[in-house]
């Protein structure tokens, strides 16, 4: 067993990211023209349509990361494709915005068409899902670049958002609270480390869990929470703000929905670890590791008015996801605060 084994331990360099991005903004910001209505750092970009300058337009690229080697070596390709479209789409839904097409990029070194068209099967899938149509993409073969067998895949998606309807986080007020919404598993996120855990240990996929097995749960797609969270909105539910649990976990996430300066404030007694990521942190992986990796479970978190739980998470539960109370809004630094973690 590893002792406090972290994602820098698996190679990924979180604050060295965090220096990229800032020196991006420097050069993205120089193109900025009029119609950028949101700086760089945001779940997704807002741009004004031009045709219409009551609508945003609204983008978010991303891609599946290294949950992929686990797909290669159990030779299941259906389901990453969904976690590309989920990538995307959950960063638009956090402005309210609803997808509207979706464009996907494949790479690897030797083409196999039964292969790739289960992958794009996958994204297919997702943007059903998600309710986007998928009107194109691109197939990169590289050989030498890319191992044979391995791939690689990104995309892009584009939706919009009347102005007047935009969550941006505003509204967010001291004393909102803060609902959790479930995940699936881990999603797409802290698999660099998941895999170092694995390896290190010499831990067979096919080992039976839970009815299924150690990787088929590890691959579990991740869900794409569209619908859910634009029928709350078309039934004028009060969501305040919202944030998709990715890379950086709580911390680096929930502080995101925020315009303002608040705290967030997470009952760590209100967090329950899915099975599978209780059985991953035996292995090593500290509690303020796993906040700061994983989603821990929530998929995706909302900010709203006490008055509004009830129905929040009657929404959520019509569509067969678990939504509870994990939190609190406070006024105070822009960040995340944990129960029994960080007091």
């Amino acid at each position: 067993m590893d002792k406090n084994i972290n994602y820098k331990d698996a190679g990924v360099d979180i604050e060295e990211g965090y220096k990229a991005v800032n020196l991006y903004k420097k050069y993205a910001k120089e193109t900025f023209d009029s119609y950028v209505a949101l700086d760089i750092g945001s779940f997704a970009s807002l741009y004004v349509n031009p045709s219409n300058e009551n609508q945003y337009l609204v983008s978010s690229t991303d891609g599946v990361g290294t949950k992929l080697e686990l797909a290669f070596l159990l030779k299941k390709y259906d389901t990453v494709g969904i976690d590309c479209v989920a990538m995307c789409v959950n960063d638009i839904i956090c402005l309210g915005a609803k997808p509207l097409f979706f464009l996907d990029y494949l790479a690897c070194g030797k083409l196999d068409s039964n292969i790739a068209a289960l992958i794009v099967k996958g994204v297919a899938d997702g943007c059903i899902i998600a309710g986007c149509a998928l009107v194109g993409g691109e197939t990169a073969e590289m050989p030498g670049f890319y191992d044979e067998g391995k791939y690689d895949i990104a995309g892009f998606a584009v939706g919009t958002v009347d102005k007047d309807k935009v969550i941006t986080g505003d509204k967010i007020e001291d004393g909102d609270i803060l609902i959790g919404i479930e995940s699936s598993g881990f999603h797409s996120n802290g698999y660099s480390l998941i895999r170092k855990i694995l390896k290190k240990n010499k831990i067979d996929l096919n080992l039976p869990f839970e009815n299924s097995t150690i990787g088929l749960k590890l691959l579990e797609p991740t869900i794409i929470y569209v619908k859910p969270i634009l029928n709350a909105i078309e039934k004028g539910l009060n969501i305040k703000g919202l944030a998709n649990i990715t890379g950086g976990g709580f911390y680096e996430n929930i502080p995101r929905m925020f315009k303002d300066d608040f705290t967030a404030i997470i009952n760590r007694d209100s967090i329950k670890f899915p099975k599978i990521m209780t059985w991953l942190k035996s292995f090593g992986i500290n509690d303020k590791d796993m906040f700061s990796t994983f989603n821990c479970g929530i998929g995706m978190v909302l900010a709203t008015s006490k008055k509004e739980e009830d129905n929040i998470i009657k929404n959520f539960e019509g569509f067969n996801l678990k939504a509870y109370k994990i939190g609190e809004v406070k006024k105070g630094k822009k960040e995340t605060k944990i129960s029994k973690i960080d007091f």
